[in-house]
């Protein structure tokens, strides 16, 4: 991990520690915008980038091909629908991965920064809204 971050990524990763959610780098760089903080969008990527491969900040790709960013340092579980995009939290304790993640740590000797699990569906208003249109 790099002992020292550019003015830029650390105006990007406070901002992310403030707002404390996840966002896409478009929204970063409006929110940036908004607090008269002067980055151009690709030193907010290259910003972003830098702090994800060096497990500061996670990211998780959702379905449509964007990316959301956190400072948050814990692992990301959650269900997808894939019709309306809705994210549901999926409890840590029920997430079958962390003994997994242990053993890959000491078998492979790799640092895991996180992990995130991702199961993609259709939630129940978006079936009754595809049965609906069936009839």
């Amino acid at each position: 991990m790099k002992s020292h971050l550019t003015r830029s990524q650390n105006t990007v990763l406070k901002l992310l520690k403030k707002l404390n959610r996840e966002i896409s780098a478009q929204e970063l760089y409006l929110e940036l915008r908004k607090a008269q903080l002067t980055l151009g969008l690709a030193t907010v990527y290259r910003a972003l980038d830098t702090l994800k491969l060096s497990g500061i900040i996670q990211a998780r790709l959702l379905n449509n091909g964007e990316t959301l960013y956190t400072a948050a340092q814990q692992d990301k579980h959650h269900v997808t629908c894939l019709q309306c995009g809705v994210s549901i939290p999926i409890q840590e304790e029920e997430c079958p991965v962390h003994e997994l993640e242990n053993q890959l740590r000491q078998s492979s000797k790799f640092e895991i920064f996180y992990h995130t699990l991702e199961f993609f569906g259709i939630c129940t208003p978006c079936q009754l809204e595809q049965s609906h249109s069936k009839s």
